[in-house]
């Protein structure tokens, strides 16, 4: 008696018959990424990121290491969200113009910014955005650079960064992060400071955000170099929501 699925393996053991030697090796290497250990976690509560979401990603994050010890890359964590959540029933949609300067992907008509860390000197408990958004070139004062940041929240409704972390006891790990848009916001009031020092012409400078105890909750990084942008540096984990993790060995070792 043959059971369900039977016909579908069948007619994948005839395509694999078809293929040349080096494509069955690229079969067996992406079939021994998916046996490889693995351990994935959402929060309960998240509503972004259900059990199958969950899942999905996890699965093109095996597949993709099933051919690259890097990071996954941004363009192609947009894509892959993307495919995973509608895979799972949830509406997505990434922004038509690739290179607009508001949001990357619609969730159930929410529009979301995406961001990528996977510096060689991540941290743990702190997030850095390396490029936030270009501050183009017109007068270089850091309130009205701020208020600009301020404006391009406004583009958006969530945030999320995808980051691989570094790797702990051989395993590979990534972690989705929601930063609370509220959090950014609290910009409004920073204090600035001009690195004075800097050769940079515009010369550089922070807006540091407190909490009332006055520890460091993130800075705005203004860099006046040559792509003149913002960047977001020691933002406190512990101030954002974890929505999921994913460690597994990895299959290209």
């Amino acid at each position: 008696m043959s059971r369900p699925g039977d016909d579908e393996i069948a007619g994948m053991a005839e395509a694999l018959r078809r293929l040349s030697p080096a494509q069955r090796q690229w079969i067996s290497s992406v079939i021994r990424a998916f046996q490889a250990a693995r351990q994935f976690d959402r929060a309960p509560d998240s509503d972004i990121v259900t059990d199958a979401v969950l899942e999905a990603l996890g699965d093109r994050l095996l597949s993709h290491h099933a051919a690259s010890r890097q990071a996954l890359s941004k363009d192609r964590f947009e894509f892959a969200l993307e495919a995973a959540l509608n895979a799972c029933g949830i509406d997505a949609q990434l922004a038509s113009n690739r290179t607009n300067r508001g949001h990357d992907l619609t969730i159930a008509a929410v529009s979301v910014s995406l961001k990528t860390e996977a510096a060689a000197s991540i941290r743990d408990d702190t997030l850095h955005i390396s490029k936030w958004m270009e501050l183009g070139r017109g007068e270089w004062k850091l309130p009205l650079l701020r208020d600009l940041f301020l404006e391009h929240l406004q583009n958006y409704e969530r945030i999320f960064t995808f980051r691989r972390l570094k790797n702990q006891a051989e395993l590979i790990r990534y972690e989705l992060v929601e930063i609370p848009k509220a959090l950014l916001l609290e910009s409004a009031r920073c204090d600035f400071e001009i690195s004075r020092a800097s050769r940079q012409n515009p010369q550089p400078g922070y807006g540091y955000v407190r909490d009332a105890a006055g520890r460091l909750k993130y800075a705005l990084y203004f860099d006046g170099g040559a792509e003149r942008k913002l960047q977001i540096k020691h933002l406190r984990k512990d101030l954002c929501k974890v929505q999921a993790t994913w460690r597994f060995a990895s299959p290209s070792a």
